[in-house]
């Protein structure tokens, strides 16, 4: 093999903080048409390899799968399953449930009988382990596969959905968060945490919060949070690709047969993801996402799929829909100045890096006599210019990295 040859600029390493396409597998039902055709689209829009394709068949268009019928097709996915696959993206809008439990949960988690047969109104008895984690590879480090529907009611609504989220990636859109306090008591209680949200995250994106029922002429939408029934005033609005929007109520999840407005509308407004609840939830503040967890997640150049999924400690109950990878705020960019190199990225946690560089990506790499010291929320570093090269950095041994938001 020939060597590669050297960069034509100083090209970094970074190390792995997210979910890569090699590593969703896309779960297609042969017997749902849309299901098929929404998967070759997102098959070739995101370069998925042919074997991360994963072809099951069952009688599609009822909103819940029975538990006895979810056991076979479970066996399915898992035996076609290749060892790497690390998420899944699902391909249909129904069914969106398996008894109880949402269907992008019970494939991610399992079914689990001993949950669905609690009383109304019910709790788990403990956070999921993916929760405001730091994993970039979930099922070899916790054995968990989060899982997202790619939820549409027509081809064309889901060929811009996955469009949205392809032209996300790397945008560093400057939108605003808007963190909305409603009037509905029992559909704000997440509102205790929108100021502080605003105090950690308002340095990393503009945050607004807002009292009102109906947020209308926004055109830089890139959070949404609400706690509404129903969300009025959507059509006036424009979410910037890669947009997450939800609205915390008791029947949002429930996509085709909602009597409250079913989370689709967001993406039909122009949303990339969202999230709602299939069972009643009691309003659990555990059982939605947490903007902050969400946006923090996001923010440091996490998939979309991982950013929702770090934000919700008991899932359940709750569907997510979009588009698994966008990733907006991922990547670099690096700036020569004064003898140094400046790189711009959001994907370095707090924690200390050493330095490598080589010729080629291919290596071999050589360790230089300087370390990277990375305080939570710094997105600029300052590095030696050591020429046209490739540069890597490495954690340190005992780096233990945490979450902050």
């Amino acid at each position: 093999m020939a060597a590669m040859a050297a960069p034509t600029g100083p090209f970094f390493v970074l190390p792995k903080y997210r979910l890569e396409a090699n590593e969703l597998g896309v779960i297609v039902n042969r017997n749902d048409a849309l299901s098929v055709q929404i998967a070759d689209y997102y098959r070739q829009a995101r370069h998925i390899p042919a074997e991360n394709m994963i072809e099951v068949e069952f009688a599609g268009k009822r909103s819940v799968l029975p538990p006895d019928e979810f056991a076979e097709f479970e066996q399915q996915i898992k035996a076609r399953t290749p060892q790497h696959v690390q998420a899944y993206a699902v391909t249909w809008t129904t069914p969106y449930a398996v008894g109880c439990m949402s269907i992008t949960s019970a494939i991610a988690m399992g079914y689990d009988a001993d949950f669905c047969a609690k009383p109304t109104c019910r709790t788990a008895d403990r956070a999921q382990a993916y929760v405001d984690s730091l994993a970039a590879h979930p099922y070899t480090d916790l054995g968990i596969r989060p899982t997202m529907a790619i939820a549409a009611s027509n081809f064309e609504d889901a060929k811009k959905l996955i469009d949205r989220g392809v032209a996300a990636d790397g945008s560093a859109p400057s939108g605003t968060a808007y963190l909305v306090s409603t009037s509905d008591k029992d559909r704000n209680v997440r509102a205790a945490q929108f100021e502080r949200t605003h105090k950690l995250l308002g340095k990393s994106i503009k945050v607004d919060v807002v009292k009102t029922d109906m947020l209308v002429d926004k055109q830089d939408i890139m959070f949404y949070f609400t706690g509404l029934k129903a969300v009025s005033g959507l059509d006036t609005l424009r979410f910037l690709p890669g947009a997450v929007a939800d609205h915390l109520t008791s029947s949002g999840g429930k996509l085709t047969d909602s009597w409250q407005m079913s989370a689709l509308r967001w993406l039909e407004a122009g949303a990339t993801a969202s999230y709602g609840a299939v069972t009643e939830p009691c309003s659990y503040p555990t059982k939605f996402p947490v903007p902050g967890a969400v946006m923090m997640h996001y923010l440091r150049g996490s998939t979309l799929i991982e950013a929702y999924w770090k934000s919700v400690a008991w899932p359940q109950e709750g569907i997510f829909i979009g588009e698994p990878l966008a990733a907006p705020y991922g990547g670099y960019r690096v700036e020569k100045k004064d003898g140094h190199l400046f790189l711009h990225t959001r994907a370095l946690v707090s924690g200390r890096y050493g330095l490598q560089t080589s010729a080629s990506v291919l290596g071999p790499f050589r360790k230089e006599p300087f370390v990277l010291t990375v305080a939570a929320g710094t997105n600029i570093h300052q590095l030696p210019d050591l020429g046209e090269r490739v540069y890597l950095l490495v954690p340190l041994y005992g780096h233990r990295p945490t979450a902050q938001h």
